[in-house]
């Protein structure tokens, strides 16, 4: 299997079409099992990788930073054939200015990722969340010049809605400096409300979107049955947050009648999943994450699912009342 390459946004940075997301390794998986499935992805032509300095996810002091360590590892002699995407924003010591988007922060911040991803550059650095106490310019003069002194190639954000997107852009085109080429939301199938306002933005500004979550959180994997109780290893057995956005009756109907579709296709469900994701004008790649080398191979899969206008039609009209305030609850 080749692996497409898209443009991210309106750059002329290449990236593969579908991105790997390490938020679990170094302690969901270990780095024996993260090199494996970082050595699967490269194999089967995925050259596009995304961390944060805060990652592992739900770690803690000790273990904040690991992910990176364990991908710099991985990286080293081989540097030049991958695109690393990373972020800041995460509390990464006991000082106040330890975390955020402040000038002072994110000049530590990006150093520090530097170090531990073994690098001298980062091809995409993203604001992991929008920080409230630091006024925008402060935040986009400290990339801007990240950019120019070449620690960082592009930028980008995550989490952040369409209003303080579009503000950043216009402040950073009025002042000359280097703007969002990237945004990271949360969307899949069943969380569809950025459709409203950040996906026709990027798509009118030419920013690249790289989605995180496309599985929504695992439910779309078809594993789960509402009736029982979620495994305790898994992810909505540990995390409340996902039980809440995404374990309720609706949700649960909308997958049954996706599963329906992919048995049609002969696909599976994830694949069908990662599948739709790419079939949106404005995904330049969905992030896809395994604890095993061999979970990647559906989704994957996915890169090579053409679907017709007709499938398309029909899991929009299944899912479209996942967008923000059209699913009852």
């Amino acid at each position: 299997m080749s692996m497409q390459l898209t443009r991210l946004g309106r750059t002329g940075l290449k990236v593969s079409r579908i991105c790997l997301g390490t938020m679990t390794f170094g302690i969901q998986v270990d780095e024996t099992q993260s090199r494996a499935i970082l050595d699967h992805a490269a194999d089967s032509g995925v050259s596009f990788i995304d961390t944060a300095d805060g990652y592992p996810l739900f770690g803690n002091a000790q273990t904040v930073g690991m992910t990176e360590e364990i991908l710099g590892r991985w990286l080293a002699g081989k540097r030049q054939n991958f695109i690393v995407a990373t972020k800041c924003f995460a509390t990464m010591g006991p000082n106040p200015w330890d975390r955020g988007t402040s000038r002072r922060h994110i000049l530590d911040a990006v150093d520090n990722s530097l170090r531990r991803l073994q690098t001298d550059w980062i091809d995409l650095y993203q604001l992991h969340n929008f920080d409230p106490e630091v006024p925008y310019a402060e935040t986009l003069e400290a990339l801007d010049s990240l950019v120019r002194n070449g620690k960082v190639r592009y930028i980008g954000c995550s989490n952040w809605p369409a209003f303080r997107i579009a503000r950043a852009i216009g402040l950073s085109e009025a002042r000359n400096w280097s703007r969002f080429d990237s945004v990271q939301p949360r969307y899949s199938l069943l969380f569809r409300q950025w459709e409203r306002d950040v996906l026709p933005l990027c798509l009118e500004e030419g920013i690249g979107v790289i989605c995180f979550s496309p599985l929504a959180g695992g439910l779309l994997t078809g594993k789960y049955d509402q009736a029982r109780r979620p495994d305790p290893e898994t992810r909505f057995g540990r995390h409340d947050f996902s039980s809440e956005m995404y374990w309720h009756a609706d949700e649960f109907d909308s997958v049954s009648q996706l599963k329906d579709i992919a048995d049609e296709l002969e696909l599976t469900l994830p694949t069908l999943a990662i599948a739709w994701t790419l079939h949106q004008p404005a995904i330049t790649a969905p992030i896809i994450g395994a604890s095993k080398p061999e979970q990647l191979d559906a989704l994957l899969a996915a890169a090579d699912v053409k679907l017709s206008q007709e499938v398309l039609a029909r899991m929009d009209g299944i899912t479209r009342r996942h967008r923000l305030g059209d699913a009852p609850r």
